[in-house]
């Protein structure tokens, strides 16, 4: 009776972890891991952000004409393209190639932690809302990183990457050890 008890358990157990693997999943890890050393980024936290901006859906597009998987509009597709490799014959759509999308987010993501003092939540909410907007809010607030967000698109997409972000180190850092 008791190891019919600990083999429903660690089924029960597994299911859940199973769970949590597909809502936490390690898609495109070549990409992600290659991108993630090459610029110097984590690369949980390159998989929390295609998970926000995405849930890794290569195709998505936003209301803003964001595309790919890291959902980047064609203003910031210019200027990080300008930018990494200007000679490089890239246009817009190539974003739609999940190589290409975490390429150019990792440089992204790379120059916004450079740009706010590597503190993570500035930095995600300068890829969401933007450097002017994310500039004047250190202004007007007098201060180097943002602990607050006073808008709320911002707040919940800083909140939804730490959220994020989290998960992935508890499911692939602290309990199975480093992937």
């Amino acid at each position: 009776m008791v190891a019919a008890v600990f083999y429903v358990k660690d089924f029960i157990d597994q299911k859940i972890l199973d769970i949590k693997h597909a809502q936490y999943p390690l898609k495109y890890m070549d990409s992600v891991e290659k991108y993630a050393d090459e610029y110097g980024v984590d690369k949980y936290l390159l998989l929390s952000l295609i998970k926000t901006e995405s849930g890794f859906d290569p195709n998505a597009k936003s209301e803003a004409d964001a595309i790919g998987l890291t959902q980047i509009t064609e203003v910031t597709f210019d200027w990080i393209k300008g930018k990494m490799r200007p000679e490089e014959e890239y246009v817009f759509e190539d974003l739609y190639n999940p190589d290409t999308a975490i390429r150019f987010s990792a440089f992204y993501v790379s120059q916004c932690l450079s740009r706010y003092s590597y503190d993570r939540d500035t930095a995600m909410a300068a890829y969401h809302s933007g450097w002017g907007t994310v500039d004047s809010l250190l202004k007007e607030y007098q201060t180097e990183i943002l602990t607050e967000f006073p808008y709320p698109q911002m707040a919940n997409y800083v909140y939804k990457i730490n959220k994020a972000y989290s998960a992935y180190q508890d499911l692939y850092i602290n309990t199975e050890g480093e992937i």
